[in-house]
């Protein structure tokens, strides 16, 4: 197991965007949809923090085809994970 080590990170730190890692810290992907209705937003304003996350390199944007409508789909990359793993790790060592 490895050990992380507590760090705040202000990009993660948003409500909005601490709920879209939480949910995809748990899965491989998501479909948008579901994030969108789980953290409780309209499509625009989780579209705005995506474009946060993924702009930070947090999260990948995937787009298919799927039976002719276009699927949006969104993962966290490695470094995402780290940061989110990390931040918890920092809210859990001030907070205990």
């Amino acid at each position: 197991m490895t050990t992380v080590e507590p760090h705040f990170d202000a990009v993660v730190h948003a409500p909005p965007r601490l709920q879209v890692c939480g949910l995809l810290a748990a899965v491989d992907s998501m479909d948008f949809a579901i994030v969108r209705d789980a953290v409780g937003v309209s499509d625009s304003v989780l579209s705005k923090h995506v474009k946060h996350l993924e702009e930070a390199g947090y999260v990948k944007v995937r787009k298919a085809t799927i039976t002719s409508r276009v699927r949006t789909s969104l993962s966290l990359t490695a470094s995402g994970r780290a940061a989110f793993a990390a931040h918890v790790a920092e809210l859990r060592r001030i907070t205990g």
